[in-house]
């Protein structure tokens, strides 16, 4: 019998499956409404999560609230969560044997939530969720349709910010992406939702 978000969350809440466990300060599980349509993730905490408990709180997540804003949408509405629960040290990249340790956690998190849009923020989420060696400047913007659910790739906020902020290319392309979100909400709601093996994760 599967596990609710909850019951995943207070498991997650004490996880020693690999040594990221050693420097966080508290484990980023994921925050959002339970039943959302669209389902972001990250790659991994940064130090204004790590402290706060909640992903995408800091210079990050208010450009993502306000995109999310654009488009009609409130925090509360998505669900956001990390491809990894805990800080890496350095905000490094996550190593294979500790996303191979988080699998369980994202694995449960999309059996429960089934949106039907994925979108992946960055290089590196991208890479993990589809599976594939990809650019994120390559691929984002473009539907990857797996048996009736949808993996958008985009723009990291993070990148944004560093790469020349509200006036860049970037930014205007992560605009434009979240009008492809906006669409794909509003298009007629699939009869079948993927199951969650076919995707890269799993």
């Amino acid at each position: 019998m599967s596990m609710t978000l909850g019951e995943l969350a207070t498991i997650a809440s004490d996880c020693r499956r690999c040594r990221l466990a050693n420097g966080r300060t508290q484990v980023v599980f994921g925050v959002g409404n339970p039943r959302a349509g669209v389902m972001f993730i990250g790659e991994g905490p940064g130090y204004y999560e790590d402290k706060q408990g909640e992903p995408f709180v800091g210079a990050a997540g208010q450009l993502l609230t306000q995109m999310l804003g654009e488009i009609g949408l409130r925090r509360e509405d998505v669900y956001i969560a990390n491809v990894v629960k805990c800080r890496p040290p350095g905000n490094r990249d996550p190593l294979p044997d500790e996303i191979e340790a988080c699998r369980p956690y994202l694995l449960g998190q999309l059996e429960n939530i089934q949106p039907r849009l994925i979108v992946t923020l960055g290089n590196f989420a991208t890479r993990v969720v589809l599976n594939r060696q990809v650019g994120i400047s390559r691929v984002r913007g473009q539907r990857f349709d797996i048996d009736g659910r949808t993996v958008l790739p985009t723009f990291h906020p993070a990148a944004i910010l560093h790469g020349g902020g509200q006036a860049s290319p970037q930014m205007a392309a992560l605009r434009s992406d979240f009008r492809t979100i906006a669409e794909i909400l509003a298009e007629p709601q699939p009869v079948a939702v993927a199951a969650e093996e076919q995707l890269g994760l799993f």
